[in-house]
């Protein structure tokens, strides 16, 4: 029997406390995506991607990003990437192709999402990690902070790791329309109100800084865009003529005030869906 009114709170706390995390099954699955409340890493059976040779304007991007990929599954050193630049031009995809097309030839690589909300609970999913066989690309999609936003903090536990250092089993890939993950009108802000104006936004603006790779994304031209339907055609079995295909590709995105692969990638959804072809995806 337990007299000491503190040890009957140390044990009720104790049978209240969350049981440790198991261990999960990381031969369950290549993909993963990372969830709290409770925490938990659910395997993806099959992940939402596009074939690398699809992805077209952006071949130097591709290049540097597969080539720090392999060099990671190889356990060779790599860097973090920040992945920047215009909306709809194929930064997320080309994580997940590049995922895809460096894991067919080493088993051991994984990706696991992680959704920007849950940063804080960053240094829990390293410790799962840490230990394990596999090596780990971190990926987290369209990363930006606003205002009072403290999350960016959390993300130096990846980028930088504290004392006991980044896993070296885990690589960070995130994409952002944002260079410096801050709106502009912020870091004028506390640029314009901070008595030393220098060390206000050095710590935010210095947060991309620890990306070791920074990919710029920028707009295509028409030729890249019907370049990218054409592909898509080919790849999915799509026939259509050439002057048909320019001249709904260019109505299209003159609907929608915008040319991007991810226009392009509509534009030919809604082809494929005209023609009666349906779309796969590995």
């Amino acid at each position: 029997m337990i007299d000491d009114p503190m040890d009957r709170i140390a044990e009720a706390l104790e049978r209240m406390a969350p049981a440790p995390l198991a261990a999960p099954d990381f031969d369950a699955a290549t993909a993963f995506v990372w969830h709290t409340e409770p925490d938990r890493l659910e395997p993806v059976a099959k992940v939402s991607r596009v074939d690398l040779p699809l992805l077209l304007g952006v071949d130097r991007a591709r290049d540097t990003l597969l080539q720090n990929t392999r060099q990671f599954a190889a356990g060779l050193p790599a860097n973090n990437a920040l992945l920047w630049g215009a909306r709809g031009m194929g930064k997320s995809s080309l994580v997940k192709a590049i995922h895809g097309d460096v894991a067919a030839t080493h088993e051991a690589l994984r990706i696991v999402e992680l959704q920007r909300e849950d940063l804080p609970s960053v240094g829990r999913l390293l410790n799962l990690l840490r230990g394990a066989s596999q090596r780990f690309i971190l990926f987290c999609d369209d990363l930006s902070f606003g205002n009072d936003d403290a999350h960016y903090k959390s993300l130096k536990a990846v980028l930088d790791g504290g004392i006991e250092g980044r896993p070296e089993n885990v690589v960070l890939y995130a994409t952002s329309n944002r260079r410096h993950l801050m709106p502009r009108d912020m870091i004028e802000n506390e640029r314009g109100s901070a008595i030393n104006p220098a060390e206000a936004v050095e710590e935010k603006v210095s947060l991309s800084d620890r990306f070791g790779l920074w990919l710029g994304f920028h707009p295509c031209d028409q030729d890249q865009y019907l370049a990218m339907i054409r592909g898509y055609c080919d790849a999915h079995g799509v026939e259509i003529d050439d002057a048909t295909l320019r001249a709904e590709a260019i109505e299209w995105q003159a609907t929608r005030g915008s040319r991007s692969g991810r226009v392009a990638w509509q534009y030919f959804v809604d082809l494929a869906g005209r023609k009666g072809v349906t779309l796969t995806t590995s």
